[in-house]
């Protein structure tokens, strides 16, 4: 005889609820919890007896209360309306949550998402007859000014369109296509569909990863490149620049759209953030920039749950978008912050702690988050992208805690954030002798294409001159800079001019906080011409002080401010034609007047 006992409480351990008997419930399904209709999800079930998270605060729920199961996963809504929106960990929109309950959060609000009434002008893309199948368009919808969304048959799904809508204005809710499958199953497919967030979306086929992130940053876009489709960290102690740092990624990346996920973060950050995105400009187009961004905000205050199932939702958004051939980058600050929600809910669940009280599946989970990452064919034949940049806050800097650690085994970029350079005013801080990138060697054709075949050796020159100044600097720590030969101290100066006219950038300047990767090059070019003619010039034993000239020095470090971002191919050549004058005449001068180094 089935088991028609009521499901109740018997356990409340913060967001972790116990209910039992839990019957024919399945772990993962979303359950209502208690006489408020709390939104939860069941993690484990033993012995007739069901553990569960809630997105939601528990306080005042009793044992005893009901728990009733939604029958489905904790899932995105993907349609019209995700663009421009600000949702929390879960996907709830937050100025409607502001409409309803204020400026706190409710509790038992549901599970509200996209605006189910607003009418979208639709254009159906598909005729009755035409054969449907998994991820092929039926409609289109303007989202935004800079996005049009293509509504697609959902994976598994497909068929023969037996009734079509005209194109018109419709809600998300509408039956706009009816297929029918071989079987005489009827699908009626609407302008959304849902898809659990802890299931990667399906594409046809993963494509090699070989064009360029171009984020108009010249230590990453030379020195350390992320890839579209791949995965870059952002570690750094506090006060280093990690949510700065993303945010200028997000202006001026050339990524179709940004998925921007605050996990866990401080709610005055989250809300300068929320202040000024509305706010800024898309630099390629003039258009606000929230037209082609979708902000995730769970502040630390916020429910510990949600914020774990936080990066989750803004990932499956992200896949949506891919799907229809978009490439797509997403901001997570700060994946460490989702790792201690981790903590929290594995000590609640009473889980085996491994180190540092970090749960023993945390590489699996960081690693399952990393390669949702990817360049992909979509079952709709298009290619798209999402690029996932993660920033990690190690406590005290200490780059050696478990988060930190496990992310650097998954990702291809590495970007340290170092604080003695945040303190110095050197911005992006990012580390140049201890980052890395393993995306260079599948750029190679991508720069060679776009730039020129010569950038590359460019840069690998580069930074063997800055490995050279880090020995030589611990030299001349212990010594004095004076004792070294004029070549080692030369080798200082110049990379001098790479730290402070090339790796150093300006956000507030209109030339630099934006450079084109061509004008990149011709500033690599540049300094890499002042190295070569001022070495020959030592070389030739012309005294080190006519061969650093402060005023030459000066006008190659701050060509970054001179140099406009357009047109700028006569100012590298006249710049360029200086230096080779100005070390021409002095080696014809050395060689005339006798003027040589002691």
């Amino acid at each position: 005889m089935e088991n028609k006992d009521i499901t109740k409480i018997i356990d409340i351990n913060g967001p972790v609820v116990k209910a039992q008997p839990i019957g024919s419930f399945k772990v993962r399904d979303m359950v209502a919890v208690g006489d408020k209709k709390l939104i939860g999800e069941i993690v484990a079930i033993a012995q007739n007896i069901g553990t569960i998270q809630v997105y939601e605060e528990t306080q005042g729920l009793k044992t005893g209360e009901e728990i009733s199961s939604m029958e489905m996963p904790l899932s995105a809504t993907l349609g019209p309306g995700i663009i421009g929106n600000i949702f929390d960990g879960i996907q709830r929109p937050l100025e409607t949550i502001y409409n309803l309950t204020g400026n706190f959060i409710g509790e038992g609000i549901g599970l509200i998402s996209l605006d189910k009434d607003k009418l979208w002008d639709v254009e159906i893309t598909v005729k009755e007859g035409d054969i449907l199948n998994a991820g092929d368009t039926y409609a289109k919808v303007k989202e935004t000014t800079l996005i049009e969304s293509k509504i697609m048959v959902p994976p598994n799904k497909g068929g023969k369109a037996i009734k079509v809508l005209p194109s018109g204005k419709y809600n998300i809710e509408t039956d706009v296509v009816v297929l029918e499958n071989e079987d005489h199953e009827k699908t009626a497919l609407k302008l959304y569909q849902n898809w659990p967030v802890r299931v990667p979306r399906p594409s046809k086929k993963r494509m090699p990863i070989s064009k360029l992130l171009v984020t108009g940053q010249r230590i990453l876009d030379v020195f350390f490149p992320i890839a579209k489709g791949g995965s870059a960290a952002l570690p750094g102690g506090f006060g280093t620049g990690k949510t700065m740092t993303q945010h200028q990624l997000a202006k001026w990346s050339d990524a179709d759209i940004i998925v921007y996920i605050g996990c866990g973060e401080r709610g005055n950050e989250m809300t300068e953030v929320l202040e000024d995105f509305p706010k800024l400009t898309d630099p390629r187009t003039g258009r606000p920039l929230m037209e082609r961004t979708v902000l995730i905000a769970n502040t630390s205050n916020m429910p510990v749950a949600a914020r774990e199932a936080s990066i989750y939702t803004g990932v499956t958004i992200a896949e949506y978008y891919r799907d229809m051939g978009y490439h797509v980058a997403i901001m997570a600050d700060s994946t460490s912050r989702w790792a201690e929600a981790l903590r929290e809910i594995s000590g609640r669940l009473e889980e085996m702690p491994a180190e540092e009280g970090y749960p023993a599946y945390l590489p699996s989970r960081i690693a399952q988050f990393y390669e949702r990452s990817g360049y992909v064919e979509t079952l709709g034949g298009e290619e798209g992208s999402v690029t996932i940049i993660g920033a990690v806050s190690p406590p005290g800097g200490d780059f050696s805690e478990p988060v930190t650690e496990n992310t650097k085994r998954f990702v291809s970029s590495f970007l340290v954030l170092e604080k003695a350079l945040a303190y110095i005013r050197h911005y992006p801080a990012v580390n140049y002798l201890t980052s890395y990138s393993e995306y260079i060697p599948l750029l190679k054709d991508y720069y060679d294409e776009n730039v020129s075949s010569e950038l590359l050796p460019l840069r690998n020159r580069a930074m063997d001159l800055l490995s050279q100044d880090d020995k030589l600097n611990q030299i001349a720590q212990l010594v004095g800079e004076d004792v070294l030969p004029s070549d080692q101290r030369l080798v200082l100066e110049i990379a001098k001019v790479i730290k402070k006219g090339f790796l150093q950038q300006n956000a507030n300047n209109e030339f630099d906080t934006y450079v084109p990767l061509k004008k990149q090059y011709q500033m690599l070019k540049t300094i890499d011409l002042l190295y070569t003619e001022s070495m020959d010039a030592v070389k030739n034993h012309v005294a080190l002080t006519l061969v650093k000239n402060d005023d030459l020095f000066a006008e190659i470090q701050r060509m970054k401010y001179d140099i406009p971002n357009e047109d700028f191919m006569e100012y590298f050549n006249k710049l360029n034609g200086k230096i080779t004058l100005y070390y021409d005449q002095l080696k014809k001068d050395a060689k005339e007047n006798g003027d040589y180094d002691d």
